[in-house]
């Protein structure tokens, strides 16, 4: 009889321990609410926070492309086409002390879409300067002409202001170093490619009505 009981003592203790054992749920969200894109690259992630409210049309319009959402014309065929379309692209220039750019279909420097929406305006917020390293920008050839073609500093650089929209804050700067150092040509070009395997869009925290990931598809803004 005493052993019964041992047994159901037991079993009635082991319960315990599995139903108050702490649950496996995902670790909190640290990061502060907004829309941030990740680039897994060849060398490592590079994580950026989005500056919506400081460039929205550049924001709309690249996190569109992004996930697949915006159409273009291509620059070569002349075919409209829609997917994500920074996966699988190259890093087409990197100047060691400076920045990485990335962003352009043929990995030349001027494979830029075409289409409706493109180019598109520039959006230069005075108080958003190249002060620190990691600063996510739009290249270009001249006052509204941005289009897909992107830089991130890796560090500060002030002959840059008032040049270049902002449209983001960039973390894992040691990798945007170690993209920058990579052995390059006389055009800048990487020898060796350096990819982005894939670009991924998250927010943290309620969206908005206008959410840019949520942008019909073939709208981008103007």
């Amino acid at each position: 009889m005493r052993i019964g009981t041992r047994k159901i003592l037991l079993a009635a203790l082991f319960a315990a321990l599995i139903f108050s054992a702490p649950s496996q749920a995902a670790p909190a969200d640290k990061r502060k609410p907004g829309l941030y894109w990740t680039l897994e690259t060849d060398k490592g992630k590079i994580a950026c926070k989005l500056y919506e409210a400081e460039a929205p049309v550049t924001v709309r319009t690249m996190v569109g492309l992004a996930i697949g959402k915006i159409s273009f014309v291509h620059p070569e065929t002349k075919q409209v086409m829609r997917k994500k379309f920074f996966d699988g692209l190259t890093f087409d220039r990197v100047i060691p002390g400076v920045m990485i750019q990335g962003g352009d279909l043929l990995g030349t420097g001027v494979g830029h879409p075409e289409g409706p929406g493109f180019p598109y305006k520039s959006e230069i917020t005075p108080s958003l300067k190249f002060d620190p390293a990691g600063r996510l920008a739009m290249a270009n050839s001249g006052p509204d002409t941005n289009d897909s073609h992107f830089f991130i500093t890796e560090s500060a650089y002030p002959a840059f202001d008032g040049h270049y929209t902002i449209w983001g804050q960039c973390e894992n700067v040691d990798v945007v170093k170690a993209i920058a150092r990579v052995p390059r040509d006389a055009g800048d070009t990487p020898v060796t490619p350096v990819h982005i395997q894939r670009v991924t869009i998250e927010r943290v925290g309620p969206a908005p009505a206008d959410a840019p990931e949520a942008t019909p598809p073939d709208s981008p803004s103007n």
